[in-house]
């Protein structure tokens, strides 16, 4: 069975697993670019890179069912269950949570990260999410360039990744042109641009960047609401 991405913009999307499984990552789902029309579940799984507004976005909202899970790193689990949400898994940087035929496996990302309040968020982090086809997919959240994407790529090997491409606040396309070499990922959605003006990168500029290099992976631009089935 193939898996079905949707974009809902921004950093947000919904993935359909090989056995129907609904997963949604940083659900905010009410910024200027979101689609009229998306999916409000109920999901089985929210993850969540980070407690920056844009990322939270509507979790506590769609998390109030007993059949959805919401992962996110420990402060995060802490914050959602004082607001009532029923049901919500802490993880930390580097393990891996495994439940149901799928895996979830937290790896570091270059950012900051505070709640709602101000308080503090616990580390931002991406995702390595393992199907149960074996297709895997990295989140890599809001972050900027790190070296260690190349362990992401050699101890994971992702077939797709999902790259912040905006500039500003996260990767620009120079930099997220070589996150591609490091990560070595054969597939790469752009992620994270074009919602404020101040985030300038394009997918233009991040394919000519590409262009620079010997590796380059299919890179597959979805319009906020645009789904794909791989």
């Amino acid at each position: 069975m193939p898996v079905e991405i949707t974009y809902y913009g921004h950093a947000c999307f919904k993935i359909v697993s090989p056995e129907g499984k609904k997963i949604i990552i940083d659900p905010w789902l009410t910024h200027p670019l979101a689609p009229k029309e998306v999916d409000l579940g109920p999901y089985d799984f929210v993850l969540i890179t980070h407690g920056h507004g844009d990322h939270l976005g509507e979790a506590i909202k769609l998390a109030r069912t007993f059949v959805t899970e919401v992962i996110a790193i420990h402060e995060i689990q802490q914050y959602l269950l004082g607001k009532g949400v029923p049901k919500a898994t802490g993880m930390n940087i580097g393990g891996t949570y495994r439940v149901n035929g799928l895996s979830f496996t937290m790896v570091p990302a270059l950012h900051s990260s505070s709640l709602p309040d101000g308080s503090y968020a616990g580390e931002p982090c991406g995702f390595v999410i393992t199907l149960e086809n074996g297709f895997k997919i990295y989140h890599a959240g809001d972050t900027g360039l790190f070296g260690d994407m190349t362990l992401i790529g050699e101890l994971y090997e992702p077939d797709l990744a999902l790259l912040p491409i905006g500039d500003h606040y996260v990767m620009g396309p120079k930099e997220a042109a070589k996150a591609c070499q490091l990560i070595n990922a054969k597939k790469v959605i752009p992620m994270h641009y074009g919602t404020f003006p101040i985030l300038t990168g394009t997918v233009e500029a991040f394919i000519k960047e590409l262009s620079k290099y010997p590796f380059k992976p299919e890179v597959i631009p979805l319009k906020p609401g645009e789904s794909i089935t791989l």
